[in-house]
């Protein structure tokens, strides 16, 4: 593999490649890039397999969120094919079988039940208060950015979306399996996938780097996207 091998941007939920705009902008001129779409998919390994489908032989992940977790199990399914994994603000263990699993369960019907009495827009700026740091809430253009990404999908995506996080994969025992260049990143203030978690996988993966960006929330590739390309580019020139 050279170090122009085709970079895969994988979006976490209800997101397309308009999270990825900045990162499309600094690397899809030198390398080809594609932002993958799950349709309809209402399963993690479901999502993983459709990707590595359309993939090539050889590529590197870029993942978000959600994303981290189909990217995850394409690594379940094809380790030999990733040369190099970007996770940012993700996770990678199962919902928890205890209360705090009942209550994220109750959280995402919540707001399924939101989208489909008022609208993806609403659900939107209901989920949004959390996601992003409380300084760039009044950040308007990039407000309205994601809220026109989520409006765009359906109740239907959202409601296979939140079945497959629902019933995500343990993927623990992959991590110290993972040998290829590894960037593990977060924002600081990211609550929905704090940072302490991001330090766990990094100690998990061997010879993975670890990057919070400050003053970030969970949307780092909008929130911090100078900070993101650069930790980014630093990975990217790590692959052979």
């Amino acid at each position: 593999m050279t170090n122009k091998a085709a970079m895969i941007f994988l979006p976490g939920l209800m997101c397309d490649q308009t999270v990825w705009r900045a990162q499309l902008a600094a690397f899809a001129g030198p390398y080809e890039c594609t932002v993958a779409d799950y349709g309809n998919l209402d399963s993690l390994p479901a999502m993983a397999a459709a990707v590595l489908a359309d993939a090539p032989d050889e590529f590197l992940l870029v993942a978000h969120s959600m994303g981290g977790r189909v990217a995850l199990e394409m690594f379940r399914l094809a380790a030999e094919r990733i040369k190099g994994l970007a996770l940012l603000d993700t996770g990678y263990q199962a919902r928890d079988p205890g209360e705090a699993g009942v209550r994220e369960r109750e959280g995402r019907m919540a707001l399924l039940a939101l989208a489909r009495a008022r609208g993806m827009r609403a659900m939107g700026e209901k989920w949004l208060s959390g996601m992003v740091h409380p300084d760039r809430r009044d950040d308007s253009p990039m407000i309205e950015a994601i809220l026109d990404m989520i409006e765009r999908k359906t109740p239907e995506i959202f409601a296979a979306q939140a079945h497959a996080l629902l019933a995500r994969p343990e993927a623990g025992p992959l991590l110290p399996l993972i040998r290829c260049p590894t960037l593990i990143l977060c924002g600081r203030e990211d609550a929905w996938s704090p940072p302490a978690r991001h330090e766990e996988m990094a100690r998990l993966i061997p010879g993975a780097s670890l990057v919070l960006v400050d003053h970030c929330g969970h949307m780092s590739p909008l929130e911090r996207p100078d900070k993101v390309n650069g930790a980014l580019h630093a990975w990217r020139n790590t692959v052979a």
